[in-house]
């Protein structure tokens, strides 16, 4: 399919845009393949608006006649004689931005409109820009990607007697949303893994996903167990657990799920553990919303964000209404449990919810940001992210199709990376000496998960990456981030490491809005992000000048 068979109109002259932080501005404006484009014509050199049309998450078109009516354009002071029609395109994007286009020229306006509407919605993944975009400093010979179960397992020796790598998913048949390779407990031959992974959702069978040093405790996590209404057991299933423990009396099983849900999954085939099968086990519920009740938490909160009425009490109703730093606090609280039971109390976790790929991964994620300094750098986050969201199969392709604009009825959406930025977001603010990267990296990556240069969020799963050539044939976004040329962006200038825990306060006066993602479009914000930007600057300058006395000094002595 070529590109230009949706593009009807490729420019446009004398379009005026009108969006967040700058005064309107006439010029023109272009669509290709992946991009639209605007050139102001009293601006010279780069355009004023180069964005990617994945971004785009919904259009709204107006018309209308205006044949002999003149209009002040405010910009350039004097009076023009419109053409016959025109149209007005309001567009709102993933990055929660909203701006508008007025288009002389009704027809214009209507192809305008329908290119960017079927060309920011295109659905093959090998038509998406990742798979055209070409940077000048980059090949893609490179290695694609930060770490592999593989290279976990060899950094981890203290477990080799208890742990295996297994490559039982090597075609992916055994679990389609798992990598090929997968650390599993050393007693279980793969036979044995390929019935635990048809008693679990998804196959997604009980895998290792972090071992803590301090006590060789470990988190594991899985899809739901299929018992169904008849208590269906597996005892491979309940002899990988007990495996797990090795030589404690006890593990915790978190399950993201009620109580209530869990028995009604039953009646669908899905279930829980029960203490007569997994007698070392206790069992701990903790509800956690996912899908679409996420999705329209995060759609009420934009809402909220972008209320006008300037009245606090209105503002303050919203915002308690969309319930997303509910979630926010649930996810934290859980996080918090999970790290307790394994730093704390001394016992290894198995989490999962229903399947396995949205909320258990985040609480994990979390729980290893708590514990382990090394995920509190930047390198180390970055990998933390490819290992327990890319690798462990969150459908990224689907979670992230729309973000809180979009008019498409709601299938699989759901903010759940999101929230896990959001989360880390408030451990930066209340932690701001532990985490070495900035809250920008967290903007960053915010914004790449719905609409990016880089493949790294592109499909569902490892399975559906290698089908599609995303590992060869895009780049990766993680690599482009630790490039010198980015990293000190993204690097906290007030960085001090510490191997001790940081727990999060999860009480409503603790957590806070993430102004700096919500409400980024806001003058008011802008002006914020500035005098930001300017004192770590000077932190930055501070440290060099630190630096330089220290290294006198020792040359002089």
């Amino acid at each position: 399919m070529e590109f230009s068979e949706h593009i009807k109109t490729a420019n446009v002259e004398n379009v005026v845009l009108r969006q967040p932080l700058h005064p309107p501005a006439r010029g023109t404006l272009c669509v290709t393949g992946h991009h639209l484009l605007f050139s102001d014509r009293e601006e010279r050199g780069s355009p004023q608006l180069l964005l990617l049309l994945r971004n785009i998450d919904a259009t709204e078109k107006s018309v209308e006649n205006l044949s002999g009516y003149s209009k002040l354009f405010s910009n350039a002071g004097h009076k023009e004689r419109m053409s016959a029609s025109s149209g007005t395109i309001t567009i709102k994007c993933k990055d929660l931005r909203v701006f508008q286009l007025d288009i002389p020229g009704m027809e214009q306006c209507l192809n305008i409109a329908h290119s960017i509407e079927t060309l920011s919605c295109l659905g093959h993944v090998s038509e998406m820009y990742p798979f055209f975009y070409r940077p000048v400093d980059v090949n893609l010979q490179e290695q694609w990607g930060l770490s592999s179960p593989e290279k976990l397992f060899g950094q981890t020796k203290e477990f080799h007697d208890r742990w295996r790598l297994s490559s039982v998913n090597r075609d992916y048949s055994v679990c389609p949303s798992y990598p090929p390779t997968v650390i599993v407990p050393k007693v279980l031959d793969d036979e044995s893994l390929k019935k635990v992974a048809k008693f679990r959702q998804g196959g997604r069978f009980p895998v290792l996903c972090y071992f803590h040093r301090k006590n060789a405790m470990v988190i594991m996590r899985s899809g739901q167990p299929l018992t169904g209404a008849n208590r269906r057991r597996c005892k491979e299933d309940e002899l990988l657990l007990q495996a797990v423990l090795g030589d404690s009396n006890k593990g915790f099983i978190i399950d993201t799920r009620s109580s209530q849900q869990a028995q009604q999954a039953r009646m669908t085939g899905g279930g829980f553990e029960s203490k007569s099968s997994y007698s070392c086990w206790k069992r701990l519920h903790r509800h956690m919303e996912k899908g679409r009740a996420l999705q329209e938490s995060l759609i009420k909160l934009v809402e909220a964000c972008r209320d006008e009425s300037h009245n606090m009490d209105r503002w303050l109703s919203k915002l308690e209404n969309s319930k997303w730093l509910s979630h926010i606090q649930t996810a934290l609280s859980t996080a918090g449990l999970l790290a307790e039971c394994v730093e704390r109390d001394g016992h290894s976790v198995l989490v999962h919810g229903s399947e396995g790929t949205d909320c258990t991964l985040l609480i994990s994620t979390l729980a290893q940001i708590i514990m382990d300094p090394h995920c509190r750098t930047l390198e180390g986050f970055l990998t933390l992210l490819e290992r327990e969201w890319l690798q462990a199969g969150h459908p990224f392709q689907e979670r992230c199709a729309h973000s809180a604009y979009s008019h498409a009825h709601l299938q699989h959406e759901s903010p759940v990376f999101l929230l896990l930025l959001d989360c880390v977001h408030q451990l930066w603010h209340q932690f701001p000496l532990a985490l070495g990267f900035s809250d920008s990296l967290l903007l960053r990556l915010a914004n790449e998960a719905y609409a990016s240069n880089y493949g790294t969020f592109l499909c569902n799963n490892d399975q559906e990456r290698c089908t599609h050539e995303v590992k060869t044939r895009t780049h990766c976004l993680f690599k482009a981030l630790l490039k010198p040329s980015e990293r000190d962006h993204y690097l906290n200038p007030l960085y001090e490491p510490t191997e001790l825990a940081i727990w999060p306060s999860v009480q409503p006066q603790s957590l806070q809005l993430w102004t700096e993602f919500f409400l980024r479009w806001e003058p008011q914000i802008q002006h914020i992000e500035e005098a930001k930007k300017e004192i770590k600057n000077m932190i930055s300058h501070w440290g060099k000048l630190v630096l330089d006395d220290s290294c006198s000094v020792s040359l002089n002595g």
